[in-house]
């Protein structure tokens, strides 16, 4: 035996309780590196973007690709947000709040909404994340633009301004600006309602769904038990868990 080569138990010591730490606590800064600067886990709390996004789906979002002022951004260029694209960005009517929504007009686009289906520089854009229930809606604003000021939820600064952006009936959308919608077009507060989103708001994408829970989408859908006394065999927790979880969601890409 070589007396110079170390044996297996001398170079064991040389990964003990201490080198153990050091790795954990690698490890767990690159997680948190990760999940600080690159990708954010996210829930979905509304039918707004159903049926892409359902209520209870849990995201990871890309927050390299869009976010204009990311510390890592002049070794890395941004993108440019583009048409047909899910995006998440900073609420401008409630600081702090984050919203996703899908890109329908870019700067420079002029934008109709006839019947909920849109139509870019005359042609109609081809929808097939649009939720049926949405198309031929009797939604306020199922057509727009209007000159009519019809739903309370709509800002009325914004559809003052919005009036002088109307040209022969079409939207023009500003550089900076983009126009947002919901796929589900008659459930979603979106540009229709507040206004475009500016480049600078715009943070993140969301690339998969990591996992989704069953949830209502809303209170009146949610299934109420009257009071009642009698005994009965609850169900174990694997099958609780089994109905809860949307399997067929899990590592979804999102697109």
């Amino acid at each position: 035996m070589n007396p110079d080569r170390p044996t297996s138990s001398s170079a064991a010591t040389h990964h003990g309780p201490a080198e153990a730490m050091q790795s954990l606590l690698r490890s767990a800064f690159l997680a948190l590196f990760v999940v600080t600067f690159i990708v954010q886990p996210v829930v979905i709390p509304s039918e707004s973007m159903e049926p892409t996004l359902l209520v209870g789906d849990f995201l990871l979002v890309n927050r390299i690709a869009l976010a204009p002022d990311a510390p890592w951004r002049p070794l890395l260029a941004a993108a440019e947000p583009a048409r047909r694209q899910i995006v998440t960005f900073r609420s401008s009517q409630h600081p702090g709040q984050y919203l996703i929504k899908r890109i329908v007009a870019i700067p420079g686009d002029r934008l109709r909404i006839v019947a909920d289906q849109v139509w870019i520089n005359g042609q109609q854009l081809r929808e097939p994340w649009l939720a049926p229930q949405s198309v031929g809606s009797a939604a306020a604003l199922a057509d727009f633009p209007t000159q009519t000021y019809t739903d309370p939820r709509v800002d009325l600064a914004w559809w003052r301004s919005m009036q002088t952006l109307v040209h022969d009936g079409q939207l023009t959308i500003p550089p900076g600006d983009y126009f947002v919608l919901g796929d589900n077009r008659t459930h979603s507060l979106d540009s229709r309602y507040w206004g475009f989103v500016r480049r600078d708001q715009i943070v993140a994408s969301p690339v998969l769904i990591y996992f989704s829970l069953r949830r209502p989408s809303s209170p009146e859908l949610a299934v109420t038990q009257p009071s009642d006394d009698r005994l009965g065999h609850e169900a174990t927790l694997p099958e609780r868990i089994r109905h809860a979880v949307r399997w067929s969601r899990l590592l979804r890409i999102v697109h």
